[in-house]
C-alpha cells in the first residue's frame, strides 16, 4: 500500500495511489456519496460504469444513520453498498462546522446537537477514529476544526495547534483500532489535514509540523469557504512544496473544473466536491464547451446530445429535448441522468489530465480546455 509518483510535468502529478481495495490512479476526482450514495440515484455499478475510481462518504452523515455500529455488523462500508473499490471517509470536521446550529469546541473535542432530531452529541479525534474504523474505509481522514473566513489570526492560530494536538491523537488510537481483531479493514490508512486559512504563515507552520507524523497521506482544508479563487491558489503555491513528495496531497471539497486544473497545476493529487452531482440535478450540465442550463426553453425541440464530445450513457442515448422533458415534468430520471453525466465529465477530465501529464503537454491541454470550456 502507497503512493508513487509516476511522472511529472512542471509542478503536475502523475501517481499510483494503492488500497486494502485497489490502485487509482491520480490525480483522481473522488466521487462524493456522503450517506453511501450519490444524490440524484446512482447506484455502486454506475459509478463503476461512469469510470469512478475512489469513493466517498462522510463519517458525521453515517454515525446519525444508519449508525456505525450497524455498517460494521454487516461488513463494513464496501460491502453495505456493494463497492468494492477505495474509499475515504470524511472526519466529520466540516460538518460540525457547516451544519451545526450550536457547538461547543473544546479541546476534549466538539459538542453539537444533530441536525435531523436535535440531540446532542459530542465528538472528538477519537470517536471520528473509532467510527471511521467500524465503516472499514481505506482512507480516514483526521479529526480537525474547519474555521470560517474570514475569522481572526489568533484563533487561527489557537486552532491549527489544536488540530495538530487531535491529530497526535488520531493516529495514535487508529494504531490501536487497527490492531483489534475486530478490525474491519487493518490496513486503513490515516491522511492528516492542514489548516490555517488564508494566512500563509500559519499553513506553512502547520504544514511542517504535521509532516512530522510521517502519515500515509496529507490534504489541505479549510478552503473553498469564502475567499476568493486566487486567495485560494496562493495558498497552494504556499503549502505544496512544504509538504511530503511521496506522499499524495488532497484538496478538500474543491471545486470547479477550473479549480482542478488549477489544483493539479500547483501540484494536487485528490480532489473531492458535491458540485457535479449537485448542479446535475439542477439542470447545471458540464460540457466540453461550457456549461448548459438544459432547462433552457431552446432546448424544447433540440434532439442533439447534451454534448456531442461525450460518450457518457446519458448521450449516447438521450436528446437535450428529452433531458429538458423530464426536468419540465420533475421527473427523478431528470436527476439521475444529470448527476450521472456531470460525474462522467469529471471522471473523464481528470483522464485527460492525466494523459496530458504523461505526455508532458499538461500547459498545452490546460490552454486548449480553457479555450474552449470558457466560449460561453
Amino acid at each position: 500500500m502507497g503512493f508513487k509518483v509516476v511522472c511529472t510535468d512542471g509542478n503536475a502529478r502523475r501517481g499510483e495511489f494503492t488500497s486494502p481495495h485497489g490502485t487509482a490512479q491520480t490525480p483522481v476526482f473522488m466521487n462524493v456519496g456522503t450517506q453511501a450514495a450519490i444524490k440524484g440515484g446512482l447506484s455502486a455499478g454506475d459509478l463503476e460504469q461512469i469510470g469512478c475510481q475512489i469513493e466517498l462518504s462522510n463519517t458525521y452523515h453515517l454515525s446519525l444513520r444508519p449508525g456505525p455500529h450497524v455498517v460494521k455488523s454487516l461488513g463494513g462500508l464496501h460491502k453495505f453498498m456493494g463497492w468494492n473499490k477505495p474509499i475515504l471517509t470524511d472526519s466529520g470536521g466540516f460538518q460540525v462546522y457547516s451544519l451545526a446550529e450550536t457547538k461547543n469546541i473544546k479541546e476534549e473535542g466538539v459538542t453539537f446537537k444533530s441536525y435531523i432530531d436535535g440531540r446532542k452529541i459530542f465528538m472528538g479525534p477519537e470517536e471520528s477514529m473509532a467510527i471511521q474504523s467500524a465503516l472499514g474505509s481505506d482512507v480516514a481522514m483526521a479529526f480537525d476544526e474547519c474555521v470560517e473566513i474570514p475569522s481572526p489570526y489568533e484563533y487561527f492560530k489557537n486552532s491549527c495547534d489544536r488540530t495538530y494536538r487531535w491529530l497526535e491523537r488520531c493516529k495514535k488510537e487508529l494504531a490501536r483500532l487497527n490492531s483489534m481483531d475486530d478490525a474491519v479493514n487493518p490496513g486503513q490508512m490515516l491522511f492528516g489535514i492542514n489548516q490555517g486559512g488564508i494566512f500563509k504563515d500559519l499553513r506553512v507552520d502547520h504544514m511542517k509540523r504535521i509532516r512530522d507524523f510521517d502519515l500515509p497521506g496529507y490534504a489541505i482544508g479549510g478552503l473553498a469557504v469564502g475567499e476568493t479563487a486566487e486567495e485560494m491558489y496562493e495558498i497552494l503555491e504556499a503549502v505544496t512544496p512544504e509538504m511530503p513528495e511521496d506522499k499524495p496531497r488532497y484538496l478538500m471539497g474543491v471545486g470547479t473544473p477550473e479549480n482542478i486544473i488549477e489544483g493539479v497545476r500547483r501540484g494536487v493529487d485528490f480532489f473531492d466536491c458535491v458540485m457535479p452531482s449537485r448542479n446535475g440535478r439542477h439542470g447545471k450540465l458540464f460540457t466540453w464547451s461550457g456549461v448548459v442550463n438544459i432547462k433552457n426553453e431552446k432546448y424544447k425541440y433540440d434532439d442533439s446530445p447534451i454534448d456531442p464530445d461525450c460518450d457518457c450513457p446519458v448521450c449516447r442515448r438521450y436528446s437535450k429535448a428529452y433531458l429538458r422533458h423530464l426536468f419540465a415534468a420533475g421527473e427523478m430520471l431528470a436527476m439521475r441522468h444529470g448527476a450521472m453525466h456531470n460525474l462522467y465529465f469529471y471522471n473523464k477530465l481528470m483522464e485527460k489530465i492525466r494523459a496530458a501529464i504523461e505526455e508532458g503537454r499538461f500547459e498545452e491541454f490546460r490552454a486548449e480546455f480553457y479555450a474552449k470550456y470558457l466560449q460561453k
